[in-house]
Parts: structure tokens; sequence; C-alpha cells
């Protein structure tokens, strides 16, 4: 039985995980649009069912499974398949240590919403992230091509600057809440400070948050931070790719905006908490209950993660529409000289301020 409530929950999870990054294709076009005042993605239909463009996910999903899978002749062939893959395996696994939702009971078995729950969980995700990296060298090494190669160190050299930003952001978050357990994070985070906020991460943790929001967009390779691919450039990590190749690229790209969006709700909105909602239902600061069955606690708890999880793959997207390419430069700088340092600072401030709290 445990096995296949294992299977279910991953099944159920990467349903979730891949429907979202093909609508997340959908969403861009569409928030684009409205930017630049078009009409965006509106005419795949299915038998005639046109509805502002939904199905549209789904014919450039097929549309790329029958694309010519092209492999130039100079390229090192194994290298070049495996690279995407490995780019898409590596983020895609994130997805198995996040919580959804708090446990719950069924009969005399108690059933976890999240498929892995490690001690280290945070640091698993952070070193699933991490190794991301060998899929943008490789494919840019295995193409042969010193565009894409060019391409590949830039973006090695983006994700190592801005991995150590990122890490450090989070220092001051394991502080406060001492634990690397995602499900305990969250769980840290149901308190309520000064008897009205939610314990959240971003109030306990502002400098943290605005340092680790920084530096996941710089994760992501999207504007303001997209010197690997360069398009206008003419420099790509997957310039010499095509077809379903190309296409587990741009999707592994939508999948890390949304494992960022789950990271940054899980540790400072709360995951899965809802303010001033227990195990029984509301209780307000200002006096009163509102007493709720169990499962509806539960259905607004995920419900409560996921919208938190779409707020942010909104804001990233309107981030990427909004702001030009940073220099490479300034991409630079802005890591190491600006983001590192005021890392640092947080570390210390926080460890100062819970000095004197004891």
């Amino acid at each position: 039985m445990d096995i296949v409530i294992i299977l279910i929950k991953v099944v159920l999870a990467l349903v979730w995980f891949l429907v979202l990054t093909l609508y997340l294709t959908w969403l861009e076009r569409k928030e684009s649009a409205v930017i630049q005042d078009r009409v965006g993605a509106n005419r795949a239909s299915i038998f005639g069912i046109r509805i502002i463009g939904l199905f549209q996910p789904f014919a450039d999903a097929i549309k790329m499974i029958f694309k010519e899978d092209f492999v130039p002749a100079f390229s090192r062939k194994f290298l070049h398949t495996l690279a995407p893959f490995l780019s898409f395996f590596f983020v895609a696994i994130c997805i198995s240590a996040m919580p959804f939702g708090d446990d719950i009971r069924v009969g005399s078995r108690t059933i976890s919403l999240q498929i892995f729950d490690a001690n280290v969980g945070l640091l698993f995700v952070l070193a699933m992230l991490s190794l991301g990296i060998y899929g943008i060298i490789l494919s840019g090494w295995a193409s042969n091509n010193r565009y894409s190669l060019l391409g590949g160190i830039r973006g090695a050299a983006q994700l190592i600057s801005y991995e150590v930003a990122l890490g450090l952001s989070l220092v001051g978050l394991i502080m406060v809440y001492p634990s690397l357990k995602l499900s305990e994070i969250v769980q840290s985070q149901g308190g309520l400070l000064f008897g009205v906020l939610p314990k959240w991460g971003v109030f306990l943790q502002p400098l943290g948050f605005v340092i680790f929001l920084f530096a996941a967009l710089a994760e992501t390779k999207r504007v303001p931070f997209d010197l690997p691919e360069g398009e206008s450039e003419i420099i790509g990590f997957f310039t010499e790719y095509g077809g379903l190749k190309w296409g587990l690229f741009m999707m592994t790209d939508f999948m890390e905006i949304i494992i960022v969006s789950t990271l940054l709700a899980t540790l400072f909105f709360g995951g899965w908490q809802v303010p001033w909602l227990g195990a029984d239902g509301f209780h307000f600061p200002w006096g009163g209950s509102w007493l709720l069955a169990r499962w509806l606690v539960i259905a607004l708890q995920v419900l409560a993660f996921n919208v938190k999880v779409f707020f942010f793959c909104w804001l990233q997207i309107l981030i990427r529409w909004t702001y030009p390419r940073l220099r490479y430069d300034q991409l630079m700088d802005m890591g190491w000289k600006l983001l590192v340092p005021l890392s640092l600072v947080n570390i210390v401030a926080t460890g100062l301020l819970l000095m004197l709290i004891k």
C-alpha cells in the first residue's frame, strides 16, 4: 500500500507540474500580448471549440514532437542528445521535495502531501538545481559551435555566481527556522508575530527574501538575466538544437519558473499555511472562530499553496517582459558586489538579533 500511495503522489505531482509548465507557455504569450497591446495566442481549437487559445500549449507540444530531430554532423552526437535530458531531469526531480499541504489521515494511515520528505530537503533541491549546469555546459560544448560554447560558458559562470548568493540568502532563514526539512520550515511559519502577522519568512527575513528573489531570477536564465541565450547576439547554448530537444530546453526554463515559485512560497510565504487557519478552522486575532471540517481545511491549504505559486509564476513572467537585459559585467557585478555582500550582512544581522532576543 505504501508503494501504491507513493506512485499516486508521483503521478499527481508530475501531472500538476507538466500541465502547469505547458500553460505557462500560454500565459507568457497572453501576458506579453497584454503588455504590447496585442491579442496573443487564440487560434488553436479542438472540434471547433476555441477558448482564448487554451488549447495552444497542446498544439505546440504536438508540433515539437513531430518536428525533425536535427543533429549537426560536426557535433558530439551522444552528449548533444544527452544534454537536454539532463537539464530536464534535474529540474523535474525537484518537485518531489515540495510540500503541497498538511498531512492527511485516511483511517489509521497518515499520508503526507509530499513525495520525498527528507531531513535535508532544502539542500536536495539546491543540489538538483545546481546539477542543471551540466546540461547547459554540455549542450554548448557538444554542439561543437563556438557561439553555443560561449553561451554554455556564460550560463555556467552565471549560475555558479548566483548560487553563492542564493545559498547565503537562505542561511538567515535556516537560523530563524532551524531545519533543512521543508515540511518543518512550513510548519514553523504557522504561528503569529505580535499576535496578528503570520510568522512567514518574508516578515522575519525581508532582506533574505529580496536577495533570494533576484538570485533565483538569475538562475532561471530569463530576461533580464538571459545572457546564456543572448538571442539578439546569436549566442545561445541550444543554438544547434531543434524539435523535441529544443522543446525540452524551453520546458526546462518554464519548469524552473515553477520551482522558483514553489521555493518562494514554501520558504518565505508560509507554503500551504493560511493566515489564522488552524487544523479545525479559522481563529481570528481580533476574536472569534470559524470552525471547518478537516477535509475543507486541507483543501484550503492546498489551494493557498497553488495560489501563491501561480502568483510568483505571473510575477516572473511580468518581470521578463518589463525589464531590458543586463550587460554581462553588470550581471557579474550585481552577483558578486551586491548580492553576496548583502547576504553576509543579513547573516550577521540575523545572528545579532537572535542573540539579543535570547
